[in-house]
């Protein structure tokens, strides 16, 4: 199956919108596990099992493991993901942005090296950026479009006097990827969830296209008004689907040996308040 396939099937088998982000900083993790980096799969891979069953994607963020030079536990804990839970996509976080050349290495290591099935990606750059990674048919790629950072204001709020219309940069980054750059069907689009008016405008000028939505739980985002801004479906089978993504809200629910259980407590709750947002068909 393509990612997209994936993603509606497991939204399907687990009844769920949520994503569940992978990362990983040994000082937060529980006792016996803690401050030591080469526990960082030990960790992830625990939080996997307690939730694969309540998620449709996981996202491991690459800088969290980069970071401490465990890319080797990356690779591990994708072989695990692939293996507890093959139903489920892996959105690979890692936001590239680079020139054409240069993107085909990223692409081949984020599809080859590593086996995502999505991955992220800034469209500063322009589309000769994008366009290697959607060679590889049947993967996903999500734009940064609208995100959460108060930052993004910087440049994402920016009217472009150039373009017909003069529209916001992200919803020129919407239009593009809802029209002319999504050749194969391969594009998505992220935006975060402290922003629900402007899910809701992504959503309308995108809607077929899924949203990765981060920012609910830890950084405040609403997740009912999350789901109502953004899904959309039709006799509960999405049209228009969200990806609402919770990193330490579940990764850290507890500091105690029962993290496991507090995290797929956390998720299971997240889970049902976002499959109750669901606007009525």
């Amino acid at each position: 199956m393509n990612f997209l396939d994936m993603l509606s099937a497991a939204e399907r088998q687990n009844g769920s919108l949520l994503c569940v982000g992978l990362d990983p900083e040994p000082t937060k993790f529980p006792a016996g596990l803690k401050g030591d980096a080469n526990k960082i799969y030990d960790f992830c891979a625990r939080i996997v099992d307690a939730t694969a069953d309540l998620v449709s994607s996981f996202k491991p963020q690459i800088a969290y493991f980069a970071a401490h030079r465990a890319e080797g536990q990356l690779e591990r804990l994708m072989e695990h993901m692939r293996r507890v839970a093959p139903h489920v996509p892996i959105i690979l976080d890692a936001k590239r942005g680079d020139i054409g050349s240069t993107a085909e290495q990223y692409a081949k290591e984020a599809f080859e090296r590593y086996g995502a099935d999505a991955v992220t990606l800034s469209p500063f750059m322009g589309w000769d950026s994008v366009a290697p990674y959607l060679k590889y048919h049947g993967k996903g790629a999500f734009l940064l479009c609208r995100t959460s950072n108060p930052g993004g204001d910087d440049l994402q709020n920016q009217r472009l006097a150039s373009v017909e219309g003069q529209p916001l940069l992200y919803e020129h980054v919407a239009r593009l990827a809802q029209g002319p750059w999504n050749l194969n069907g391969q594009l998505g689009l992220v935006v975060g969830a402290t922003y629900p008016a402007e899910i809701e405008r992504v959503r309308a000028l995108a809607p077929t296209l899924p949203l990765l939505i981060p920012g609910v739980g830890a950084q405040g985002g609403d997740a009912a008004a999350t789901v109502k801004a953004g899904w959309r479906g039709q006799g509960g089978v999405s049209t228009g689907t969200v990806i609402v993504n919770s990193s330490r809200a579940v990764l850290y629910a507890s500091s105690g040996d029962d993290f496991e259980a507090a995290a797929r407590r956390v998720a299971l709750l997240t889970r049902d308040q976002l499959q109750a947002a669901k606007p009525a068909a």
